[in-house]
């Protein structure tokens, strides 16, 4: 993974993967990640499979905010009651879901604080990309369900579209 300090004036988009491929939709953020990697997106753009170490990044981009991008995007699963599985939507940095089973990447406490703080408090545009999961099982088992691996490339496509727009004053939210 590439440090602040190399990336500086670099990169204008970081998008991040986040989630743990060994509970099963849980692993969807890396999934997205690594499929976007094979795509020819542009030397200014970084993508990252952070499994689950998306609070480290984040911290280091409050620390400086100067160094970051000046555009992430958050690509993760979340649980809602009223979404379908396998559906892609956006959601606002204060509303990802705090709690979810077996899950150690971006729904935990200090980083949902972490990721709101640098969206209201840098110039660093963020975007969270959801997906929502059929389930999270609760032991190891690697895989999507079938409606979430559908959902791969509906993600990808919601990202290369926010890839191609001019950054926004505010973020549009979904319904959410």
């Amino acid at each position: 993974m590439n440090s602040l300090i190399e990336t500086k004036n670099k990169i204008h988009t970081a998008i991040y993967g986040c989630g743990n491929i060994l509970f099963g939709d849980d692993g969807v953020g890396p999934v997205v990640a690594n499929t976007l990697k094979g795509m020819n997106l542009g030397k200014d753009i970084l993508i990252e499979d952070v499994g689950t170490s998306i609070r480290d990044i984040l911290f280091d981009y409050l620390l400086a905010p100067e160094l970051g991008p000046r555009r992430i995007i958050i690509v993760d699963a979340v649980d809602f009651p009223d979404r379908s599985p396998g559906e892609v939507f956006e959601i606002h940095p204060r509303n990802v879901p705090l709690k979810k089973s077996h899950d150690f990447s971006l729904h935990q406490f200090p980083t949902v604080n972490m990721l709101a703080e640098l969206a209201e408090a840098t110039d660093i545009e963020v975007r969270v990309i959801a997906v929502q999961v059929e389930s999270i099982p609760n032991v190891v088992r690697p895989g999507l369900s079938t409606p979430v691996a559908k959902a791969v490339e509906n993600a990808c496509k919601r990202i290369i579209s926010i890839l191609n727009q001019e950054k926004t004053s505010e973020v549009k939210e979904d319904d959410v």
